[in-house]
């Protein structure tokens, strides 16, 4: 199984704890696609949209002596966007129906984010060793 197949398998877990979350997807710090379970919006405009959003908080957590980047919560009218580091090269972007339980969100999305860099960034040490 490779590594962005793994992803998805912890992307669908969390979906199946969380059943008001209604898309997800791990991208890496740059902007591109990992990994998708979403079905009402393009994955690669949000993981985009994510790397830029990583790149103000970045520079927010920086610039206030607040520590290393951890996450993002953005509420609309219509539910949450959350951004979760995970591991050193990728981030996790969950979509969330207004009714979540933040909480209950924060603490599987941090447990499923920290999995999925241990994913992402195991993969990318086997990758550096084979080159």
């Amino acid at each position: 199984m490779t590594a962005s197949a793994e992803v998805l398998d912890e992307l669908r877990r969390l979906r199946a704890r969380l059943p008001q979350l209604t898309g997800t997807l791990t991208a890496s710090v740059d902007g591109l696609v990992v990994a998708q379970d979403t079905a009402d919006v393009e994955a690669e405009s949000v993981a985009a949209l994510t790397a830029a959003a990583l790149g103000v908080a970045l520079r927010l957590t920086e610039a206030t002596r607040q520590g290393g980047f951890r996450e993002l919560l953005v509420r609309g009218d219509q539910g949450y966007v959350a951004t979760y580091a995970a591991g050193s090269s990728a981030v996790l972007t969950v979509l969330a129906e207004p009714r979540i339980n933040v909480g209950r969100l924060h603490l599987e999305a941090r447990r499923s984010g920290a999995r999925i860099g241990e994913l992402v960034d195991g993969a990318l040490e086997r990758s550096d060793q084979n080159t």
